[in-house]
């Protein structure tokens, strides 16, 4: 596998440093176990990432996801002047792009949050996604409903509201929010 597939950029804006959006990396794992130790990426985060050891684990998997297509997952890094990578301060994924039904997700690092990191890093993404797969017309986003932060990146990056998830235990305890955007003509 190419270890830089695909790179995107997401501008810097007037309080906030510049974004590169790249594949996940095995150095990688070792800041990723920092951010996990937040407690709000434990409640949101589907994944567990209790140590060094889970977070090279889910580094893989993202890896993999790259080697069979079904997962294209990036690091969202801020990246000041003269930085070659930048600090990690996000993710963001594009699930099943050749299925029937694509979905995005993302998070963001509790240091990062609140400079519109994942709004410009979702909207990257997307852009890239209707861009790079001549047939995709249609991506979900799914948040559980009482994610409100959730709720206001997916409408800052025009995914609108199209209906309510009822939770569906044990696996989602919770109602959910289904946003979609759909291709520009």
């Amino acid at each position: 596998m190419d270890d830089e597939p695909v790179r995107l950029a997401a501008g810097a804006t007037a309080s906030a440093s510049a974004l590169l959006l790249r594949p996940w990396r095995p150095q990688d794992a070792a800041p990723l176990a920092g951010v996990y130790a937040d407690p709000a990426m434990r409640r949101w985060s589907g994944a567990t990432v209790a140590d060094a050891a889970d977070a090279a684990r889910w580094v893989e998997e993202q890896r993999q996801g790259w080697r069979t297509g079904r997962r294209l997952a990036f690091a969202v890094l801020e990246v000041r002047p003269g930085d070659d990578d930048g600090r990690p301060a996000g993710h963001v994924v594009l699930k099943d792009p050749h299925g029937a039904a694509p979905e995005v997700g993302y998070w963001t690092a509790a240091h990062a949050r609140g400079r519109g990191v994942a709004p410009r890093a979702l909207g990257a993404l997307t852009d890239w996604a209707f861009t790079a797969f001549a047939g995709l017309t249609r991506l979900t986003l799914l948040h559980q409903a009482d994610n409100t932060a959730s709720c206001r990146v997916a409408q800052k990056t025009g995914y609108g509201l199209d209906g309510l998830l009822l939770a569906a235990p044990p696996e989602f305890p919770l109602d959910g929010h289904v946003h979609v955007r759909e291709r520009e003509s």
